[in-house]
């Protein structure tokens, strides 16, 4: 689906392949083909995000970001995230595999847009993309 929101890129922050893999494929099926960057950590996604060793991912753009990854996790990503002045007002969906409530009350503290149980949403994948997919038709991105 071409449309005006195509500009709009999206970074997928998650170190399973798979996962990542189903991410793309349902974005394709649902016909959305805005731009997709992988990172596999909190360190790449930032280096991407900065423009360190490779072109700048440029604005607009939401971050689908896993919490539990090597190197440098969600979590640990989030705070670097929101210290830096010129990404501290990014857009951030929480996909995960986390049920635990501290889990979301901390992402939710750093200003997640939505917390997201990667298996509650395994089977109807599809319903998550058509979110994402509205919400960035209706909201205007900074």
């Amino acid at each position: 689906m071409n449309n005006r929101w195509s500009d709009v890129s999206v970074l997928l922050v998650d170190d399973d392949s798979i996962d990542r893999a189903a991410v793309i494929r349902a974005f394709r099926q649902s016909e959305i083909d805005n731009p997709i960057i992988e990172a596999t950590n909190g360190i790449e996604a930032l280096q991407i995000l900065r423009g360190d060793d490779t072109e700048k991912l440029s604005s607009p753009f939401l971050i689908l970001l896993d919490l539990s990854m090597p190197r440098m996790d969600g979590f640990e990503f989030l705070a670097e995230l929101r210290e830096d002045p010129e990404l501290n007002t990014a857009l951030v969906f929480v996909l995960t595999t986390s049920r635990d409530v501290l889990d979301r009350v901390k992402a939710y503290k750093k200003n997640v847009a939505a917390y997201i149980v990667k298996a509650e949403f395994a089977s109807e994948f599809w319903r998550v993309v058509a979110m994402i997919d509205n919400f960035w038709r209706i909201v205007e991105f900074p």
